[in-house]
């Protein structure tokens, strides 16, 4: 069977007269021709928002059709509200149940910003199905869902972008090319910093609001009660049934620096260790107040704590910290002047950058690659807090060293039917 499959800029281009051979009056409109501002309906790319809630709704409001030349024609949410209003901002269809976007064929990508848990498994099911996919972060649940992730992709020739925004902001591309130009010299280590959790949140069980689909926001997640702190944030970000905390949930954003800056984490296996507190009896129990350690192969030491969010890198000619708001140096004579810049800008650029990815198939500024090497750094920090061991992760292997049974069972979390990767 050909795989020259048309797609469907192909038919619109063609136009549907020649397959009867007829020739019938028809009428363009402006809107099909396109402008200097906006390309023509063939050109344009298509998208559906998977999750607009209080983060869908942000990235659906801060990026312009008419600059990335794509256009919104669907919205899912199991909140009955949220896909009324992000419907009725953009014009595209509301749906209860996500699988309705990913089974239209006139969608070419897939915007999903969902609570953590549902991140790969709806990529993964929009890659197979050949959708584009921007995924906001944290990436997996658990390591094992960050490397079939990137296998289906890579399988499927599907683009991936991550939402990790900071790669837009000029000054973190200024930064960037200083380190890896050398301008700090050697590295000898990496000061990492991202907010801190914590604890709390009510246990008790609530009656489910009208228009919440309670069973699909649940998903692959265990069978669990209501409360009215689990569906709403923090509850989203810090309940250990949907996610793995600050470690990811905001870790995120300073560890991708540290890997879009450093490769050092796939020279050869690394050991990961430290402390951490977490909560099993309360609602909000994912891991906070931590101090990880992470020794590299080449000799490097990274540590990672709560605090502000930040990526150091120190070096035998200076020092560089860079920031979502800007640059720290020392000596200060390394810096260069940047551009000002707004971080929402950088959320449009982001999305932007995906569509320009989709329409050229060229790999997006923030690829399937480097989210799971972020992702699995912080993985390994929960792996480590709980387990109260020191791991060993061999990236090329991509697997746990002389691992105990409790560590290896930390890679994989069982799904709740009839959910699977």
């Amino acid at each position: 069977m050909s795989t020259n499959k048309p797609t469907r800029r192909d038919i619109l281009k063609a136009g549907c007269a020649a397959a009867t051979g007829m020739v019938l009056p028809y009428a363009i409109t402006t809107t099909a021709l396109g402008s200097k501002d906006k390309p023509p309906a063939s050109e344009r790319i298509t998208l559906g928002h998977i999750g607009v809630g209080n983060r869908g709704t942000y990235l659906l409001e801060n990026f312009s059709p008419k600059t990335c030349g794509a256009q919104s024609v669907a919205v899912a949410d199991c909140y009955a509200h949220h896909r009324e209003a992000a419907s009725k901002a953009c014009g595209g269809k509301a749906y209860a149940d996500f699988r309705e976007i990913i089974a239209r064929d006139d969608i070419d990508g897939v915007i999903i910003a969902t609570p953590d848990h549902w991140h790969v498994p709806i990529a993964i099911m929009a890659a197979r199905a050949g959708k584009d996919t921007y995924v906001e972060k944290p990436l997996g649940l658990t390591i094992e869902q960050n490397l079939v992730c990137q296998k289906v992709f890579r399988e499927q020739k599907r683009i991936f972008q991550y939402g990790t925004q900071q790669r837009e902001s000029e000054h973190m591309k200024i930064g960037r090319e200083m380190i890896r130009s050398g301008k700090l010299g050697k590295l000898k280590g990496i000061e990492v910093r991202a907010p801190n959790g914590e604890g709390g949140g009510s246990t008790a069980k609530a009656p489910v609001p009208d228009g919440f689909d309670y069973d699909m926001w649940l998903g692959p997640a265990p069978e669990s009660p209501y409360t009215v702190d689990r569906c709403k944030p923090p509850g989203t970000y810090w309940v250990y049934d949907q996610s793995i905390g600050y470690l990811a949930g905001w870790g995120a954003h300073p560890l991708d620096i540290l890997v879009w800056c450093y490769d050092g984490d796939m020279a050869g296996p690394y050991t990961v260790e430290g402390t951490g507190v977490f909560n099993p009896k309360e609602l909000y129990n994912t891991v906070h107040d931590w101090n990880m350690v992470m020794q590299m192969s080449d000799g490097l030491k990274i540590t990672f704590t709560h605090g502000n969010d930040s990526t150091k890198f120190i070096g035998t000619e200076g020092k560089l910290e860079m920031m979502r708001w800007g640059l720290r140096a020392a000596p200060q004579s390394l810096l260069p002047e940047w551009p000002k810049f707004s971080h929402a800008g950088n959320v449009g650029n982001h999305i932007k950058s995906f569509v320009d990815s989709i329409r050229s198939r060229k790999e997006s500024s923030s690829p399937i690659g480097d989210s799971v090497r972020s992702d699995i750094m912080s993985h390994l920090c929960d792996i480590a807090v709980r387990t109260g061991e020191k791991v060993t992760w061999d990236p090329k292997k991509e697997q746990l060293v002389n691992a105990s049974e409790k560590a290896k069972a930390m890679l994989s979390r069982p799904m709740r039917k009839p959910w699977t990767l």
